[in-house]
């Protein structure tokens, strides 16, 4: 499933039209503004033959390419990344064309994000190659800041969601959202999209996200695009490079434990015996439950009984290497 939420573009003012909230499934056609159809690629091709990526490093400089592109009357898409980049993020850059004009990729291994005891310094990292697919993909411009042109070094101001991050992943990694809210306002702010799309394997981070550009009138629409799969089922991620081959076979205990929940009908099932199917495979496999859940998908609280457009959410250890993977049920 791909959740598309519209931030309206505020007309004169007042008055301001009400947040329209926009779900379509992956793979309908986007109904959004018109696009212009000159130069585009060849059948078979990506980008047309006079494409020429810009990579740019300096937030001054991107700002002004983004000015460049309103000025000429473009839509622009975006996908903030932190590199090491497969093909569940070349489906983002593939959505978003679908909606914008132009397309920039940032590629930003962002230090407020990560806790002390996590791995920053290990984080896989290959910008050769990234920026390699990123020109096969036809990405229009890269923005690879380094971190001293990201934050000053007396930054004291940060943007922190308060009530989405409480559970789940928040609640594990202290800090991590108020580090992922702050970068990725400061994204915004830089590179001035007009759709911004992340994947569903970071649910909770979408849905905080998508509060931020609410509560802050970010005129920006956030586009939500479905998780991508190895063909065995398991929820594509840099950090799966971590895993040896045993652990990777292991590790797809995740993603079965979610598929074992079947469909959710019209009875409302109890909630508590789902989460315990969902452990008792995770145990099958050799996985350390770091948290198992079925919450609402717009509150994110756990809900006692399930209905369709919940949410089924696990976070498992498979040896060092935390995984995470999600269900809209």
């Amino acid at each position: 499933m791909k959740i598309v939420i519209k931030h309206n573009q505020q007309p004169a003012p007042p008055p301001v039209p009400e947040k329209k909230f926009i779900f379509r499934k992956a793979g309908e056609a986007y109904n959004g503004p018109a696009k212009p159809t000159q130069n585009q690629p060849a059948a078979g091709s990506k980008k047309p033959a006079d494409h020429v990526m810009r990579l740019l490093r300096f937030s001054c400089e991107v700002t002004e390419w983004a000015r460049e592109q309103h000025r000429a009357g473009k839509r622009i898409g975006f996908v903030p990344t932190m590199g090491f980049l497969h093909a569940g993020h070349l489906s983002l850059v593939e959505e978003a064309r679908k909606q914008s004009d132009v397309v920039c990729l940032s590629i930003f291994v962002n230090p407020t994000q990560f806790g002390p005891n996590e791995d920053l310094e290990k984080y896989p990292r290959d910008e050769e190659n990234d920026l390699r697919l990123c020109r096969e993909e036809g990405v229009d411009m890269v923005f690879l800041p380094r971190p001293d042109g990201m934050y000053a070094p007396d930054a004291s101001v940060f943007v922190d969601e308060e009530k989405l991050q409480r559970g789940l992943c928040g609640s594990r990694r202290p800090g991590h959202f108020r580090g992922v809210c702050t970068v990725v306002a400061k994204l915004f702010n830089i590179v001035q999209p007009d759709v911004a799309v992340f994947g569903q394997k970071d649910f909770q981070q979408v849905a905080v996200i998508r509060r931020m550009v609410r509560d802050l009138n970010f005129p920006i629409d956030i586009v939500m695009a479905p998780t991508m799969r190895e063909a065995d089922g398991m929820a594509m991620s840099s950090r799966n490079v971590y895993l040896s081959p045993t652990e990777r076979e292991n590790a797809l205990g995740v993603s079965r434990a979610l598929k074992s929940l079947g469909s959710v009908g019209a009875g409302h099932p109890a909630a508590e015996p789902m989460r315990e199917q969902m452990r008792a495979v995770l145990e099958q496999y050799g996985l350390r439950e770091d948290y198992v859940a079925i919450v609402d998908a717009d509150t994110l609280e756990p809900v006692s009984h399930v209905e369709a457009g919940n949410v089924a959410l696990i976070a498992a250890y498979c040896g060092k290497t935390r995984l995470i993977d999600n269900r809209i049920l």
